[in-house]
């Protein structure tokens, strides 16, 4: 059995209702700085595998060792400097997780040259490329790194024109005047490289790591070294049986957000383990790949979306030997960025009982990108998904009394010094006491006994109020609306401010809808009565469920057209904006209130 935390607390109640809570015990000591432990683990198993990933096109895994990969980070950190980069000349990347993208960041590491990974929708979603002009405006990069010229090509004809100076760093395809990786992994090291990483401390600036920038320009929030690896150090107290044998990840999520930038890339490189990019995704075209990684690799630490995880579900189904190898020598199973729904809960428990007899523990946790993202982790068997666990040692939770809730603000070393080129947010960011205000609300699942962990409670910015003056917490009635459905819609957008009863928005799920009526597509698919039957069985099932106002959602409209990334209605990390999408379809908004043919009601 995997071996995790036995936390013990120390809990404060004020007389205004606001409660602090932290473990007992100080926080083991961080490492300096994030390149220390690559040096470490190049001393210690220099031959090891570390990074791996398939070759371009799919083909054999292409492998690097720890000691390949400090060679690599010194060679290519010296050419960093001789560019003339550092803190006021950072780099830029624009593409997806690689080899190459890994041991770029690793070089900045190591010399001291901040680095900013961005949402590969920017470059290759976005059509104005306007948050990538906001981005490359604020950071004022001296290198811009693409893996493919040819498949960003039109990110980097559009940086190209604007003010200020870059170096243009390709794998293949690299236009004219562009560098090579070859040819930085070609340069002799230098002492520079080592006197720089000689020099770093726990405040360099180590990375920018930009919020979805779903109410505007994305900010970037600044990683320290020390930030860093005080979230390290958070993760191996809470996982101890990480330094039982070395971690093997299997990982797709992309490094431009922190739960896989930071905690699932730094816990490999922590505990000496090995981390392989999947070039697969959780989409019905990019999970075969994923599938076939995780035939031949299996993982001990395990991240995905419960997307992700609904189609390894239905795969398991069809292959208990895909399964059982899963399974294996798996510790734990982590799931993140959505609730999850109970039948693919229930699925994933009966399975690793099946193939291993007894349950692997599948749990999330809470944190954000200003948190690095570890703060709050659930280890305790669950019956249900959603409880996102208690405060890590080292982390002060302060529960602030807010609309009838309770608003999580968090303290520790772990937390984000600031946004880069905003102060002003940057003091928004904090109250009067110095805890980053989080801007979720969460629940206790025990109020007598708050180690039993918390729910998340809703985005305090979310929830809104009825005519009746009753508030409406619509985040998690966004999670169990989805998951009452059955598959048939994806996400839903609750209306309703102001007014006497709830209606939704909702983003179907197409090939669900699909499968009731074969051969229809867009708005004639929505409209056939076997798609609208079930729909409607589904809404009026949910709404007798409810046990008032607030959790009782009346009428529905699907949404025909997608969230649009450049308008706001949704993240690059795929979530919808509640509010934006509310302003800019205010017409089918307002529909859900009328005798328009589209709405469902009951």
């Amino acid at each position: 059995m995997a071996e995790f935390w036995t936390p013990e607390f120390e809990i404060t109640r004020r007389d205004d209702g606001t409660i602090l809570m932290e473990q007992k015990g100080a926080l083991p000591e961080p490492a300096r700085a994030i390149p220390d432990l690559l040096v470490h683990w190049a001393r210690e198993t220099p031959d090891a595998p570390y990074l791996a990933q398939r070759a371009l096109g799919g083909g054999d895994w292409q492998r690097l060792t720890f000691a390949e990969v400090l060679d690599a980070a010194r060679r290519i950190g010296t050419a960093l400097l001789e560019m003339g980069l550092g803190p006021e000349r950072p780099v830029l990347i624009l593409s997806e997780n690689s080899l190459d993208h890994a041991l770029l960041a690793l070089s900045c590491h190591y010399v001291g040259v901040p680095f900013a990974p961005l949402s590969t929708a920017y470059s290759l979603v976005s059509t104005d490329y306007a948050k990538l002009r906001d981005i490359y405006a604020l950071l004022q990069p001296g290198l811009v790194f693409a893996r493919d010229g040819a498949a960003y090509a039109g990110a980097l004809d559009c940086l190209a024109g604007e003010p200020g100076a870059h170096v243009t760093l390709c794998s293949v395809n690299a236009p004219d005047g562009a560098a090579t990786m070859d040819a930085l992994r070609g340069t002799a090291p230098g002492e520079a490289a080592d006197a720089a990483f000689a020099a770093l401390t726990p405040d360099t600036v180590a990375k920018y790591l930009f919020t979805s920038g779903s109410t505007g320009s994305p900010k970037a929030v600044i990683n320290s070294q020390g930030m860093l690896t005080a979230n390290m150090a958070m993760v191996t107290d809470c996982y101890r049986f990480l330094t039982r044998r070395p971690p093997v990840l299997v990982d797709w999520a992309p490094w431009n957000h922190t739960a896989s930038g930071n905690k699932a890339f730094h816990l490999a490189l922590t505990h000496g383990g090995t981390y392989h990019i999947d070039d697969g995704k959780p989409t019905p075209a990019g999970i075969a790949e994923t599938i076939r990684n995780l035939r031949e690799i299996a993982p001990t630490w395990y991240f995905n979306v419960p997307a992700g995880y609904e189609a390894l579900v239905r795969a398991f189904e069809e292959d208990a030997a895909l399964r059982d190898h899963f399974f294996s020598r798996l510790d734990m199973m982590m799931y993140a960025g959505a609730g999850m729904a109970q039948h693919t809960w229930d699925a994933l428990k009966r399975h690793s009982r099946e193939a291993r007899g007894q349950e692997v523990l599948l749990a999330t946790a809470l944190g954000a990108t200003e948190t690095g993202p570890f703060a709050l982790a659930a280890t305790e068997p669950q019956a249900a998904p959603g409880n996102v666990g208690v405060p890590a040692r080292g982390v002060v939770l302060k529960l602030v009394p807010n609309g009838g809730k309770l608003e999580a603000r968090l303290r520790s070393p772990s937390i984000t010094p600031g946004y880069y080129g905003d102060p002003g947010k940057s003091a928004e960011m904090l109250d009067d006491e110095g805890f980053y205000c989080l801007g979720d609300a969460l629940r206790p699942a025990d109020p007598d006994d708050l180690s039993r962990g918390f729910f998340f409670d809703g985005r305090t910015a979310e929830n809104f109020k009825l005519a009746t003056g009753t508030w409406v917490a619509v985040g998690p009635l966004r999670a169990a609306m989805v998951d009452a459905f059955g598959g048939l819609i994806r996400d839903v957008v609750i209306a309703g401010e102001g007014r006497d009863r709830l209606g939704a928005l909702a983003l179907p799920d197409w090939a669900a809808l699909g499968r009731l009526a074969p051969g229809l597509e867009g708005e004639a698919l929505l409209a056939a009565p076997e798609v609208r039957a079930a729909l409607h069985e589904k809404l009026a099932a949910f709404a007798g469920a409810a046990t008032g106002s607030a959790t009782r959602v009346r009428r529905l409209i699907m949404m025909a057209d997608p969230p649009d990334l450049d308008r706001g209605e949704m993240t690059d990390k795929g979530s919808l904006n509640q509010r934006r999408i509310l302003a800019n379809r205010a017409d089918l908004a307002e529909a859900l209130y009328s005798d328009d043919p589209r709405v469902l009601a009951v």
